[in-house]
């Protein structure tokens, strides 16, 4: 049967249904006449009169010929596949959430780049350093699996992963917990939107970093609380402007391994106060361990999680930044307290995890291949952080400064010569130049916050996780020549 075909003698049927040219009760040709007619199978016809009946346009019934369905309002048959008038075309009936959500500024989707740009996009990794061959071996293992049925998993995750995911943390990160506390989320976003719609209302209050992580911060006042940004410094969270007084504030978000997008690493005094701060105003701190496993020159630092013994923190860790974007698998560390209320909200939200990947995943750790990617992965970073350094002391010198290289797989490159007001001017420059390139600002709270304009410098997010050596070389030369170009100006 050729399916176009049917879809053609159907359209035709039901445009004639819709106009009234085939009225409510009208007899139709039988499908040997219609077939003949047409000059088509009478199989084709058939089909087009079954999916016709299904839909109740037409009425069937073995040894009587086919009717248009009584009853049936001239237009009906055709309201499916109309399209809407501009009359038709109100706004939206949305709740309140809806109304924020339409009303809120987000920043814009990265655009493909093209071939001949280099992209210091934050973020994204080299697909080459993907264990592909691992990834595949392990899966093809996993298929081999037999199961007795196909249903739903735990919506905390696969237990296999989960177990894995115990003795791995308590090597890389020092966290001592149970795998019954460990959730498995698809990637940090899910982890962070979770903790928004179980533990925020409308009108609280909650912390975070300026400038920070914008999707988290956005993620927090879809609920309608309220932020209050705390700056930053060289080392992190500035822990003395955090909020005091009667308003409760719920919860605080940081990122203390590696503070989005500066780089901070956040030290034990300000650890200890912020823990002292949480359990004094009785809030969770929500932390972003987003590529904490990426630290050169020494050890990781251990995760905030594991100086807790109030159990305020939520630790958030993905696989984004190791394996890939792509993967879309991340997990929790609850207190366990939340553990029970985190898991039905899983269950709510999308049941669990895809099962395979899970299993890849834990497959990989178990062996250790997890691992030794991971520390392939760390000496190829600190190789392109050194392309990088190199590369602004050759082509910009002492008109740039570099900030959070200790850790993670961007810096910050700011122009002292050059004001923050500059900085789409400079975007513009470097992308006719074939440069796409990432400004600060716009992670602060306000444009305007984090010092005015005129006293804070222009400044760069430069992600160099998916670029090789000669690519950052090229990518600080055009930047070089952007920025020489506005000079005069």
């Amino acid at each position: 049967m050729n399916s176009s075909l049917a879809r053609r003698i159907e359209a035709m049927l039901r445009a004639q249904i819709a106009d009234g040219s085939l009225p409510p009760g009208a007899r139709l040709p039988s499908t040997r006449a219609l077939a003949a007619e047409l000059g088509v199978s009478r199989t084709t016809v058939t089909t087009v009169y079954e999916q016709l009946a299904a839909e109740g346009c037409i009425d069937t019934s073995p040894g009587r010929a086919a009717r248009v369905t009584a009853g049936l309002q001239v237009g009906q048959a055709g309201q499916t596949r109309a399209e809407p008038r501009p009359a038709d075309r109100a706004a939206p009936r949305l709740s309140a959430l809806g109304h924020r959500l339409a009303a809120m500024p987000m920043p814009a989707l990265p655009t493909v780049a093209q071939s001949e740009c280099i992209d210091f996009l934050y973020g994204a990794i080299a697909a080459a350093d993907h264990p592909a061959r691992l990834w595949l071996q392990a899966c093809q293992a996993e298929l081999r699996q037999p199961q007795q049925r196909l249903y739903y998993d735990p919506p905390q995750g696969d237990p296999a992963l989960r177990q894995a995911l115990q003795g791995h943390l308590r090597r890389a990160r020092g966290l001592d917990c149970d795998a019954e506390r460990i959730l498995i989320v698809h990637g940090s976003q899910q982890a962070i939107d979770l903790c928004a719609r179980v533990l925020l209302d409308g009108g609280d209050r909650f912390v975070i970093e300026d400038p920070a992580y914008l999707m988290a911060r956005r993620c927090f006042e879809l609920t309608g609380a309220h932020a209050l940004p705390v700056p930053v410094d060289a080392h992190g969270l500035m822990t003395d402007r955090l909020p005091e007084g009667a308003a409760p504030v719920r919860l605080a978000y940081v990122t203390p391994s590696h503070q989005f997008p500066l780089g901070g690493v956040l030290p034990l005094a300000r650890r200890q106060a912020l823990l002292h701060w949480a359990a004094q105003q009785q809030a969770w701190i929500i932390e972003d361990d987003y590529d904490g496993e990426f630290r050169y020159g020494q050890r990781p630092i251990d995760a905030l999680q594991a100086m807790d013994t109030e159990g305020r923190v939520i630790h958030v860790g993905t696989f984004s930044k190791t394996l890939s974007p792509q993967l879309r698998l991340g997990y929790m560390v609850l207190p366990p307290a939340l553990v029970a209320v985190f898991v039905q909200a899983k269950r709510l939200c999308d049941r669990h995890a895809p099962r395979l990947e899970q299993r890849v995943l834990a497959r990989l750790i178990d062996s250790g291949a997890y691992e030794r990617h991971v520390r392939r992965q760390r000496r190829r970073h600190e190789r392109r952080r050194a392309a990088l350094l190199e590369a602004v002391a050759r082509h910009l010198g002492t008109r740039a400064r570099v900030a959070g290289d200790a850790a993670g797989l961007h810096v910050v490159l700011w122009l002292p010569g050059l004001p923050a007001a500059c900085e789409p001017t400079l975007i513009a420059a470097a992308r006719a130049r074939r440069l796409i390139v990432h400004p600060v600002s716009p992670l602060h709270a306000t444009p305007q916050e984090g010092g005015r304009p005129s006293e804070r410098p222009a400044g760069l997010v430069l992600g160099y996780a998916s670029l090789e050596a000669a690519q950052i070389d090229e990518g600080l030369r055009r930047l070089a020549d952007a920025l020489a170009a506005l000079q005069p100006a």
